[in-house]
């Protein structure tokens, strides 16, 4: 079997208060604040037809996170039994793809402010998309 490497450049970052990954809530639904979403230049014409009360779902790099693991105590608990991190959402797995379902509250050039969000100040932005509905299938 070969391997292929592929090679995955951040649309932007998250702007936000949380700065140390201990701060974090572990879902956006336990806590977590607001935050923006910051675009880079060359992505800010996919922001198009975004507005305020859209709900998306923002995929992040979490580049903090151990890519070694392939089994984790479920939220850290040890009283729990060791799981495959594809049975989790755990940060930590051999491709550290964060997932967030947010709400736009405002839009400022650049930049989405939306909520909750848990990822911490700096994460690259991989990918936005919008939640579907049942008349977008």
């Amino acid at each position: 079997m070969s391997i292929t490497h592929y090679t995955i450049e951040p649309i932007g970052f998250i702007r936000s208060a949380l700065t140390q990954l201990e701060a974090a809530p572990r879902q956006g639904d336990e806590g977590a604040p607001e935050a923006w979403l910051e675009i880079t230049p060359s992505a800010v014409e996919g922001l198009a037809g975004i507005i305020a009360g859209d709900e998306l779902i923002v995929l992040t790099w979490l580049h903090l996170a151990r890519r070694d693991v392939l089994q984790v105590h479920p939220r850290g608990d040890l009283e729990r039994p060791l799981t495959g991190v594809f049975a989790t959402r755990s940060p930590h797995r051999p491709n550290p793809v964060g997932l967030h379902r947010v709400s736009v509250l405002e839009i400022s050039q650049q930049r989405l402010r939306v909520a909750p969000i848990e990822a911490i100040d700096g994460t690259p932005i991989v990918d936005i998309k919008p939640v579907l509905t049942l008349t977008d299938r």
